[in-house]
């Protein structure tokens, strides 16, 4: 949700996950134009993608992947 009123004030966001994600986007962008390597930059962006689908409810297979890895012993 946002806070303030978006007329007389610039709209925050509330939740410090939503401000974290957000940020990591900012930082994972910042970078994306210096950058000459098309692998990298091409990752910049997906960290950037994945970051605001955090934030708008968009879980894509590797999210998922990533928690069936990182919670359950698959594989072991």
């Amino acid at each position: 949700p946002r806070c303030g009123d978006p007329l007389s004030d610039s709209p925050s966001l509330c939740r410090g996950r939503q401000r974290e994600l957000l940020e990591g986007c900012v930082g994972a962008l910042s970078s994306f134009g210096d950058e000459q390597d098309l692998g990298v930059a091409a990752e910049r962006l997906r960290l950037a993608r994945r970051h605001l689908g955090r934030i708008t409810g968009h879980v894509g297979a590797e999210d998922v992947l990533d928690i069936i890895f990182r919670d359950f012993c698959v594989g072991k």
